[in-house]
């Protein structure tokens, strides 16, 4: 029998380098020490502590009681298609035709099918960090090269310099990654810089992949600004978004991708290559989800204001601690004076006190000092968490 050490080096060999390459996922390491635990504090992912509403999972359960667990169509049903096609032409005034539309396995599967469909080996993606890193690592998984524009922190709001992002790009660069509002920053970008990168991308032949997955979760108004607002039907705009944050459903793995009608059949020939479809069931919850659940979305809005009030303004009177109060999105992300390795603090706050943050190096080298508090949770369980936090923060000066 062959050792299971050289079995293990044998197949590692003979996987692509750029896969053996690929960083182990931060929060993850942090997530291990205590995932599961009953006394555990679980503030490092990005979802709330409210299970999904019983409309949505009544609306599944009565599909799998109607048998509804067939192949289906590889876009999505044409239901659910077209209901979100409704949807976001009320919440951005414009018209979206449901071709437009097609449902994927997840937000994420969202982004790795855009980023299929443009990237060769060679090219590269110009990101907006610190960012979520799967969204880079989608683009190097591929053989292409993710560039990273910072954002910067200005008189303590977070600021993108276009000048900057327009310089990085060059004839390699096939798309430019823009998730807006940001995770984990909650920096969100204004009509008037949208307008320029569209214009800009229209310019250059080069494709924008907007990631609006927390475009409700805002706390001025209804919705964030989006590109499709200003955006021809044609444009070279690819829209990701998710059921996930708004409407609490992270581990149903089901969002959308809205994009040119016309690149719909090579959509449908990745999409069988890979996923083949999102379940029947599945896809139902979500058509629960996006026509009745107005006044869900609304509450939840309001949970994660009382979050961010539990929250933010007990960071500000921390010594040694910068933030730029959220404007979207659930998550503190804040700094601490001193603090250089984020990972080993994380692990250390969580061994010493059952609470779980994200550590700032997980979203980039741009994110190493900041740390990420996820605020759509309870707000006891916040005030609990926030007293362990500011006893450790001040017994670590």
């Amino acid at each position: 029998m062959i050792p299971q050490s050289q079995t293990k080096a044998r197949n590692e060999a003979t996987l692509r380098r750029i896969v053996l390459d690929m960083p182990r996922q931060k929060i993850g390491e942090v997530s291990r020490l205590g995932m599961g635990k009953p006394e555990t504090i679980p503030l490092w992912y990005g979802e709330s502590d409210i299970p999904t509403p019983a409309f949505i999972c009544d609306a599944a359960a009565a599909a799998l009681r109607e048998g509804r667990t067939f192949y289906t169509h590889k876009r999505g049903l044409p239901e659910l298609r077209s209901a979100l096609a409704s949807y976001m032409s009320g919440l951005y005034g414009t018209t979206i035709d449901m071709e437009r539309v097609t449902v994927t396995m997840s937000g994420m599967a969202a982004i790795s099918l855009a980023m299929n469909a443009i990237l060769d080996p060679g090219d590269n993606a110009v990101n907006v960090t610190p960012v979520w890193p799967n969204c880079i690592s989608a683009a190097e998984s591929r053989g292409a090269e993710a560039r990273r524009v910072p954002l910067d922190l200005e008189n303590g709001v977070w600021r993108l310099d276009l000048d900057r992002l327009f310089a990085t790009c060059d004839d390699r660069t096939r798309i430019i990654f823009i998730n807006s509002p940001g995770n984990p920053t909650g920096w969100t970008m204004d009509r008037a810089q949208q307008q320029a990168v569209l214009d800009f991308a229209r310019a250059n032949g080069i494709w924008i992949i907007a990631d609006e997955v927390y475009a409700r979760i805002v706390y001025d108004g209804n919705v964030a600004p989006s590109f499709l607002e200003i955006a021809e039907p044609d444009d070279p705009l690819l829209v990701i978004n998710s059921f996930s944050k708004t409407w609490a459903m992270t581990g149903w793995r089901v969002g959308w991708l809205t994009h040119p009608a016309g690149i719909g059949e090579y959509l449908t020939s990745l999409i069988e290559y890979t996923t083949a479809a999102v379940s029947e069931f599945t896809q139902i919850a979500g058509l629960a989800a996006v026509t009745q659940g107005e006044p869900f979305v609304n509450e939840m809005r309001e949970k994660f204001r009382r979050g961010k009030d539990a929250v933010v303004p007990r960071l500000r009177t921390i010594p040694g601690v910068t933030i730029d109060e959220p404007r979207a999105a659930f998550y503190a992300f804040f700094r601490v004076a001193g603090v250089e390795d984020t990972l080993e603090y994380c692990k250390r706050l969580y061994r010493e006190t059952n609470v779980g943050i994200a550590p700032g190096a997980a979203f980039g080298p741009e994110g190493e000092g900041w740390l990420r508090l996820c605020f759509a949770s309870d707000v006891d369980r916040l005030s609990i968490a926030m007293d362990r936090l500011e006893q450790f923060m001040a017994a670590n000066r």
